[in-house]
């Protein structure tokens, strides 16, 4: 049923349509709230004529709200009239959805200056399964948030002293309450003060009085959203810590990985020493000569893989220090394939150099680019039987010298291509050997301010290359 008011004059008119102040709506909704409020709980515990006549009295309220909504209103909403079936409709699906909770109950604190706002909203929450505390006002519910870990906040804007908004505010400014969800509440249904509340950080926005189905919704909503934001700090919160220990652990590895290490070097050294003394004897015989010869060989693998392993570890820690010189290309090529000879020869591979004239000397460390190349140079002749390998160098971008160690090997699958300079990374089983020798190569260029690359087709070969800049970085 709608009710229009005549006014006696048109300025009466005038001011009926430009509407009440709201402060004054506010008082006239804030009763039609607690009487609707009231009727429609109580009448979902009772039936026959009591439930007609709470059902009488919850429309006659809404009958009331309309008539102060459609005359002293600026912005015209659409009222709920409830009649006849209607009415009985929605009591029923009120009763049926409110006495079933879709998601887990929660701590809810109602924030409201009036007693009776307070008392109708804390018993439809309570009816609804959740806990629920009250603050008569700002400055109350911002201790109690404090004090207390909430899962939901309702927040009247309407409240002397301070207001919604500014309650608002102070909630999304403290780093320990800004991830709590707020409902902002309200006796007036403005679009300005929707688009304020949301802009400001608020959750949702409900205006007096509560259909209690669109309450219960807007509830359910904001607690999964918030469970859900809840779920994923505590995992992120326990990966970081996982992080942090795995962190800690490989440290403790690693400290006690290069303890051993260079433990294990002091005592190498001194059995070299007496292997090598050893095969100078004349008094041994031939057989004797080559067994020693193996020992001494054996000996000096071994300790290069450990001064393989601390050079990786102190330039991963950017600690080993560059000692640079004046270097040649031609020079440190023809020094490589000296160290490399046997092993070529053992594997019947041809080795060919291809060196551009006129190269500038570069700065470099001599030992980390010389092991560079004995180490690509050496795959190269490992991974080749009966082809060639083919070592270059090129001056590039007038900037950098490149080299560059091409074979006709198996050849690398693409998928590969970095997990094989990284630290123990190894192609496959079949591969003997420790995965260290590209780290070393990749962190020696890397530590020169060059880079190193790799270009391989499976059955056609391989070929790496690096570059090294002419001047110390």
């Amino acid at each position: 049923m709608s009710v229009q008011l005549r006014p006696e004059s048109d300025a009466a008119t005038s001011d009926a349509m430009t509407g009440l102040p709201a402060q004054l709506l506010h008082d006239l909704r804030s009763p039609l709230n607690q009487i609707i409020g009231y009727s429609e709980m109580l009448s979902e515990d009772v039936e026959g004529q009591q439930r007609e006549d709470l059902m009488k009295i919850r429309a006659a309220g809404r009958r009331m709200l309309a008539v102060i909504e459609e005359n002293f209103t600026s912005i015209h909403e659409n009222s709920t009239t409830i009649e006849g079936n209607d009415r009985e409709e929605m009591a029923q699906e009120s009763t049926a959805v409110t006495r079933h909770l879709t998601v887990a109950p929660g701590l809810v604190l109602v924030v409201d200056d009036d007693a009776g706002n307070r008392d109708v909203l804390s018993r439809r929450l309570r009816w609804q399964g959740h806990d629920v505390a009250t603050a008569s006002n700002g400055s109350d519910a911002l201790k109690r948030m404090r004090e207390t870990a909430f899962d939901l906040v309702l927040l009247d804007i309407m409240m002397p002293d301070m207001d919604g908004y500014e309650v608002l505010g102070h909630i999304k400014a403290d780093q320990r309450l800004q991830h709590i969800p707020v409902i902002m509440i309200s006796a007036l249904n403005e679009a300005q003060s929707v688009v304020r509340c949301i802009e400001a950080g608020a959750e949702d926005y409900l205006s007096k009085p509560f259909n209690p189905i669109l309450l219960k919704a807007r509830i359910d909503s904001c607690l999964e959203k918030k469970r859900f934001r809840d779920r994923e700090t505590a995992l992120f919160e326990q990966l970081q810590a996982n992080y942090e220990r795995l962190q800690e652990v490989e440290k403790l590895r690693d400290d006690m990985r290069n303890m051993i290490v260079h433990d294990l070097r002091t005592p190498l050294t001194a059995m070299l020493v007496g292997v090598e003394m050893l095969e100078r004897d004349a008094a041994l015989n031939a057989i004797q000569h080559e067994i020693v010869a193996i020992a001494a060989g054996g000996g000096k693998t071994l300790l290069g893989m450990i001064n393989d392993l601390l050079d990786v570890e102190k330039m991963e820690a950017g600690s080993a220090r560059l000692q640079y010189d004046e270097l040649f290309a031609d020079v440190l090529v023809a020094s490589a394939l000296d160290q490399v000879a046997s092993l070529a020869l053992a594997g019947e591979n041809t080795l060919i150099t291809e060196i551009a004239p006129g190269l500038p000397a570069f700065a470099g460390d001599k030992n980390r680019v010389s092991r560079t190349l004995v180490n690509l140079i050496g795959n190269a002749i490992k991974f080749t039987q009966g082809g060639t390998v083919t070592i270059t160098v090129t001056r590039e971008d007038n900037e950098s010298i490149r080299f560059a160690v091409r074979d006709t090997g198996e050849g690398i699958p693409s998928e590969a291509f970095a997990r094989i300079f990284e630290k123990f990374g190894q192609l496959d089983s079949r591969r003997v050997g420790t995965g260290l020798g590209l780290a070393f190569c990749k962190l020696a260029v890397e530590a020169h301010g060059g880079h190193i690359e790799v270009e391989s087709t499976l059955g056609i070969g391989s070929t790496f290359s690096f570059s090294i800049p002419l001047a110390a970085p």
